[in-house]
């Protein structure tokens, strides 16, 4: 079975070259790999969901059926929880640029994009309240101040931790984004 999530980058792979490598730029992607932080972790979520699945079994099997059914539907939503996680990050499109977040996702269309740069400020480490000095991509929207608008991209999110050069290849392809679409 294949999964788009985990290809996305393999045309920026081959293709160098070329700035948006992508024969139908309509349709939303993610122009970077998920990183080794939000694999591992959306991993180790459905390993338990395998553990909490095999127990909805046994209990299906030796103890009521309502037992069982509540212990199916934390697995599913255990499993739901890791592949949201997986969908988390930046996508791109002829259309505009989506910021999804694991409760909540942002489209700005790219007539609303004045610019977006790459800035040197503290970042959080791990998406967790410590700060830690680094690289973040921003987003500067018509009409607003760039402290509302959270970074797209830091050097120290779940996708880019120990990646500078994934972070730096990532931006630069939504820097290109921003430059083939956006009001510049």
């Amino acid at each position: 079975m294949p999964l788009p999530f985990l290809t996305a980058d393999r045309a920026f792979d081959a293709a160098d070259d070329v700035a948006l490598p992508f024969d139908d730029n309509r349709r939303w992607r993610r122009p970077y790999r998920p990183g080794p932080w939000r694999v591992g972790a959306a991993a180790l979520l459905l390993l338990l969901a395998s553990f909490v699945l095999f127990a909805a079994v046994a209990i299906a099997l030796t103890g009521t059926l309502p037992e069982a059914g509540f212990c199916f539907g934390v697995a599913l939503a255990v499993i739901a929880g890791a592949l949201r996680l997986l969908r988390m990050g930046v996508w791109v499109s002829a259309r505009g640029l989506r910021q999804v977040g694991f409760l909540v996702s942002r489209t700005t269309r790219w007539a609303q994009v004045v610019s977006v740069r790459t800035v040197q400020q503290p970042v959080r480490w791990l998406g967790l309240p410590r700060t830690v000095q680094g690289q973040a991509l921003v987003l500067v929207r018509e009409g607003r101040a760039p402290d509302d608008v959270p970074p797209l991209l830091t050097t120290h999110n779940a996708d880019f931790l120990g990646r500078l050069e994934a972070f730096d290849r990532a931006a630069d392809s939504v820097e290109a984004w921003a430059e083939e679409y956006g009001r510049g």
